[in-house]
């Protein structure tokens, strides 16, 4: 499942909906949008078209402020995403040109949008309609009210929303449980101190030489594989790129989920995590840059331990924010105005950076140096693109020393800015550009 593309859930008993997103309530006149909303939400996240017809016309059935009323509503909803709040959008939302723009909305400030539609029995609707003292509503546009939601529900599972929840059942509406789930890369209550360790890329031996340097003591099972490490004071955090290219990535595989789930260790997605999360799911991928040796490795282990391997790459996060906001760990970096926010763009920003489109002279992606630009007040700590040396800049770092190339595995001691590597065993992978090339190539020039 894509960043921006969820189920449909019929009926359901609870609605997950992200903490920070946008929530369309769908439905005809009388189906309950408004009590719902009041049930489950802070008054300050509802925004209602009926509210802005009343305050541009002072009648909010005047219909003929619809216009007026829904360029407000447009603008209030982009403050508040702009801000990452909870919106929830009242009002009838039965038209796709509707929902577009207000997905268009959330689209462009990277957050997730929720469609939760509500949908009684006919008879109830008419039952509410020929009840309502405030608005009169003929049969006539009852019934073109109803075909509009048919055409709605048909579609809402094609549109990009990243969950959809029809409730069909009143009583079902009366008891829902609305539960809001945090960013899963929210972890700002972890204050450390961390590890923050480069690029491993199959290199199991280098990666334990690390640990122990670090001070981790490791875990072995009856094989003597490492199957942990922990340390009584500090957490490991990977950049990713675990597998692909090295000697042996179900090793490091092993030694890394087991820390992952011992609490010993946090890692974000690799762009090779992606790629073979891909792979073992069946979807077709390009088999090169040391991925068909991954699957060959993996193809000797265990049924068991494949599916947990499965498991681990689909639940990787795209990048986590630690120690209350002062701390970002993407693979290849992330812009401050993508921390905390989840999509499709933020996601691929965080595995494989920003590039031109252009190839240098190694035929490698041309990238744009992000980092150069970087004001933002989170420390940074990335991979990635591999280099030398590590060199702060603008408060960013860049730990990926090119281990499987010859080179260094390399880990920042955060919030004690201490640089902490070992060497490669050997040149595991010859590097296609030189690891002396300064990491960023932009046209002008410029490292």
């Amino acid at each position: 499942m894509n960043a921006d593309q969820g189920k449909t859930t019929d009926t359901p008993r609870v609605l997950e909906i992200p903490a920070a997103s946008l929530v369309l309530l769908i439905g005809v006149s009388g189906a309950g949008k408004s009590t719902f909303a009041a049930r489950h939400f802070r008054p300050t996240q509802v925004v209602s078209s009926d509210h802005y017809r009343a305050v541009v016309s002072d009648d909010e059935n005047d219909q003929s402020a619809t216009d007026d009323a829904f360029t407000i509503l447009h603008a209030v909803v982009d403050r508040r995403l702009q801000r990452g709040l909870l919106t929830v959008v009242d009002a009838t939302n039965l038209h796709t040109h509707a929902r577009v723009a207000l997905r268009r909305i959330a689209r462009r400030h990277n957050l997730p949008s929720v469609a939760i539609a509500l949908v009684p029995p006919v008879d109830v609707i008419r039952q509410r309609a020929r009840e309502r003292s405030d608005r009169a509503l003929s049969a006539k546009a009852i019934d073109r009210q109803l075909t509009d939601l048919q055409h709605a529900l048909d579609r809402l599972g094609q549109e990009g929303f990243r969950a959809v929840y029809v409730l069909r059942d009143p009583a079902t509406v009366d008891t829902v449980t609305v539960r809001l789930v945090p960013f899963p890369g929210y972890r700002s209550e972890l204050r450390g101190p961390f590890d923050i360790i480069g690029d491993v890329h199959g290199c199991r031996l280098e990666l334990e030489a690390l640990l122990h340097q670090l001070g981790y003591q490791l875990v072995r099972d009856e094989h003597g594989r490492a199957v942990g490490a922990h340390h009584v004071e500090r957490t490991a955090v990977f950049v990713g790129d675990l597998v692909d290219r090295g000697p042996d990535s179900p090793g490091v595989l092993r030694l890394v989920m087991g820390m992952v789930a011992d609490g010993d260790a946090l890692c974000v997605a690799g762009n090779h995590e992606d790629r073979l999360r891909r792979a073992l799911q069946g979807r077709r991928v390009q088999v090169s840059h040391g991925l068909r040796e991954t699957l060959q490795q993996l193809a000797a282990e265990p049924e068991a331990f494949q599916a947990r391997v499965r498991a681990f790459c689909a639940d990787l996060v795209s990048h986590y924010i630690l120690d209350g906001g002062k701390l970002v760990v993407a693979h290849a970096g992330l812009p401050e105005k993508y921390h905390g926010r989840d999509s499709k763009r933020v996601r691929a920003f965080a595995l494989y950076g920003e590039t031109t489109g252009e190839v240098d002279e190694y035929g490698l992606p041309v990238r744009l140096p992000w980092a150069r630009n970087y004001r933002g007040q989170a420390t940074v700590v990335y991979g990635h693109v591999p280099a030398a040396d590590v060199e702060w800049r603008n408060n960013t770092l860049c730990v990926d020393t090119g281990c499987v190339f010859g080179g260094r595995l390399t880990a920042l001691r955060y919030p004690e800015r201490e640089i902490v590597s070992v060497p490669a065993e050997r040149v595991w992978f010859p590097p296609t550009r030189p690891l002396s090339t300064p990491r960023w190539t932009v046209a002008d020039g410029r490292a």
